[in-house]
């Protein structure tokens, strides 16, 4: 593989040494200050972090090294509309802040999965989101993930593709595994300022390659293989709206009725209701903070417009006949995929313009990429099947039953989840890197479209029924369960019709029924499709069947995340058993009015925390000191051991409501925040349409 000339120096070694050293330092520290030993101490944090480092952790989870590759690459093969998505998820990360976030805090979610349960009760919704998340882990997030991590790493190392993913691999295992969600967001905070600066810097010295943003234009329409000369056609030349950011309604990449409201019904599960991004906001100390995290990772998904997409565009005027090559020929020589090269983009670029010493920190960006998204997928992958399948299927006793167990028992429980977790990330790995070879040779080399594809084919339906979920308290179980399911299958027809019969290469006729190219018309008017079909249905059988108790919904949708009303459990009433349900209908009060924001005061918060926390003292039976290393290395001690008492629980669980309501101060400023950064993102459209 010869497509880079230049290799890594010594100084560039000693700088990604260096790296490692401080990220493994800063994972281990984490690890000394947060309390790995229980549930919402491994998957949560203990929700105890600041606006700073969610934010960092939302933009680095969500800036993996598909981006550096995938994002770079599309932008060479196509030009700068794909930094559109970039500034859609600016918009769709504050919707996570201002209307999704305030329902899950409010009604004390683990998961996505948990939510569903807490808002319709049973278990199918819950199983099937879970079980459909991995999937959408595996094929969108993990796989993709290591497939161009592995071509950062061929390109600057000279390994083989499969080599360079185990290294990543055993590179990230030591604090994911161990440290849980405080470890991967603190390591997130570091690497995330890694990438920035490093990725600003290869911006800088991109645009001095080529004279400036001036040549930009001029120069990137002139870039095209020389092969595309020799066969005097139009395969691999510039696309001539490239420096259109919103394209025509038909015949283009980027339809802008598709891109504003299909793409957004993928925009809204991934930046509202994947457990990878709500993760990080839930970990946050209170709802200030959280709404602090999404402004600030907003302001940072402004950056790669400039210093991703537009040096990907600068790569194929540098490397024109490798980036841009079109016949199947030079592509598998130049890159091992018949389908394009353009996925080379940004490693080119950082091995080639990249001086001695940078090229290693750009590596180690790559990496922080790299790292920073796996360990999120892997966290939340893991907290998925745990908390959502693992704990179902092994009937674990319920919430109420587990507060009346001992302190031994309930800790064998909390040590088999945590078990489960970890090895749980293993079975992860091997599915993902066995779907590498499918992702290596989709859509034309572009992996940043691929990812966008797969999401609109199975995401749509999840983002309708929790619209419909937070904001409308009708929809009701059957609804949305069958809502699902319509769109799961519709969906699924869809992405098996895609890989049955793949798109053509440049210059090629299509082979394929005429019924097949009618039906599959571009993947964003599917989408836009798929999240309608599922809101009616949704609607159609709700409105058909008995409607919820509005007893089941207090703090579990937007217009009731206030209600201080005891919600009824599951547990507590058979929603379909019909004497049950008439009892509730008639024997309880259902208001669900919203109450004003009055919170506890500091004098009512103090003997809620002391009593929460007075049986933090209790000893256990001493053990070995190599026991006790192995135990707090694994995250399987604690200090968290206490036995909550109904009281102490009534007093947790007001404590968490607590974390929902926000001074005058601070509200009055993120929405000034707000209205900036939404400004901004209008303002950044409008100028590049």
């Amino acid at each position: 593989m010869g497509a880079s000339t230049s290799q890594l120096e010594g100084v560039d070694i000693a700088v990604i040494a260096t790296y490692f050293v401080v990220v493994i330092l800063v994972g281990l520290g984490s690890m000394l200050r947060s309390n790995r030993g229980s549930a919402e101490g491994y998957f949560l944090a203990g929700g105890s972090m600041l606006w700073l480092p969610v934010g960092a952790s939302l933009f680095a989870s969500n800036i993996g090294s598909e981006h550096f590759v995938g994002l770079a690459g599309s932008g060479a093969a196509a030009g700068i509309g794909v930094g559109a998505f970039e500034l859609n998820a600016l918009f769709f990360c504050q919707l996570l802040g201002w209307v999704f976030l305030p329902v899950y805090m409010a009604g004390g979610v683990y998961t996505m999965p948990d939510y569903l349960q807490k808002r319709f009760g049973r278990q199918r919704l819950r199983m099937y989101i879970a079980f459909l998340s991995l999937l959408l882990y595996i094929f969108t997030k993990i796989s993709v993930d290591l497939y161009s991590g592995g071509i950062f790493i061929q390109q600057a190392l000279q390994w083989n593709l499969y080599p360079s993913i185990l290294t990543l691999l055993g590179i990230t295992a030591l604090y994911t595994v161990t440290g849980g969600l405080a470890a991967v967001i603190y390591t997130d905070t570091l690497q995330a300022f890694v990438m920035v600066i490093g990725a600003c810097i290869l911006s800088v010295l991109s645009f001095s390659e080529i004279g400036g943003y001036k040549n930009l234009e001029l120069k990137y329409m002139q870039a095209y293989p020389n092969e595309t000369l020799y066969y005097n056609d139009s395969c691999g030349l510039p696309r001539e709206d490239s420096f259109h950011m919103i394209r025509a309604a038909k015949g283009s990449d980027l339809p802008w009725p598709g891109f504003l409201f299909g793409q957004s019904a993928a925009s809204i599960w991934y930046w509202a209701t994947d457990q990878v991004i709500v993760q990080r906001a839930l970990a946050s100390k209170n709802l200030s903070h959280g709404q602090g995290g999404t402004l600030l990772a907003g302001f940072l998904k402004i950056l790669p417009v400039f210093i991703i997409v537009m040096p990907g565009m600068i790569s194929r005027i540098l490397f024109p006949d490798i980036v841009a090559c079109t016949s199947a020929e030079v592509c598998e020589r130049e890159c091992g995929s018949t389908s394009g090269c353009s996925n080379l983009a940004y490693p080119l670029l950082v091995m080639e313009v990249m001086p001695k010493g940078l090229r290693g920190l750009m590596l180690a960006v790559m990496l922080s990429a790299l790292m920073s998204s796996l360990t999120s997928i892997f966290n939340s992958g893991s907290t998925i099947f745990t908390m959502d399948i693992w704990r179902n299927l092994r009937k674990f006793p319920s919430d109420s039953e587990m507060r009346r167990l001992s302190v031994k028992e309930k800790k064998r429980y909390e040590l088999e989840l945590m078990i489960v977790g970890r090895a749980f990330m293993v079975v992860l790995i091997v599915i993902s890197v066995a779907w590498i070879p499918v992702v290596q040779n989709s859509q034309g080399g572009q992996l940043f479209i691929y990812i966008q594809e797969i999401s609109a084919y199975l995401s749509p339906p999840i983002a309708a029924i929790f619209l419909l979920a937070i904001l409308w308290h009708g929809v009701n179980e059957p609804g949305a369960f069958w809502a699902l399911m319509a769109g799961l299958f519709v969906g699924l027809c869809r992405m098996v019709l895609d890989f049955i019969f793949e798109g053509t290469e440049c210059g090629e006729d299509d082979p394929r029924p005429v019924w097949v190219q009618n039906m599959l018309f571009h993947y964003m008017y599917f989408a836009l499709f798929l999240f309608w079909l599922t809101v009616v249905v949704a609607v159609v059988v709700s409105l058909m069947t008995e409607p919820m108790p509005k007893e089941r919904i207090h703090r579990l949708t937007f217009w009731t995340r206030f209600s201080t009303e005891d919600r009824l459990e599951e547990e507590q009433v058979d929603l379909h058993d019909k004497k049950g349900k008439d009892d509730v209908m008639n024997g309880v009060n259902g208001s669900d009015d919203v109450i004003e924001e009055t919170a506890l005061t500091k004098e009512e918060i103090e003997p809620a925390k002391n009593m929460v926390h007075e049986n933090d003292d209790v000893e256990f039976k001493e053990t070995g000191n190599w026991r006790k290393f192995y135990d707090w290395f694994c995250g399987f001690s604690t200090n968290d051991d206490r036995h909550l008492t109904d009281e102490m629980e009534k007093m947790h669980e007001q404590l968490t409501r607590q974390k929902i309501y926000q001074t005058k101060r601070d509200k009055r400023i993120l929405n000034v925040l707000l209205v900036v950064i939404l400004g901004i993102g209008v303002f950044l459209y409008g100028w590049f349409a």
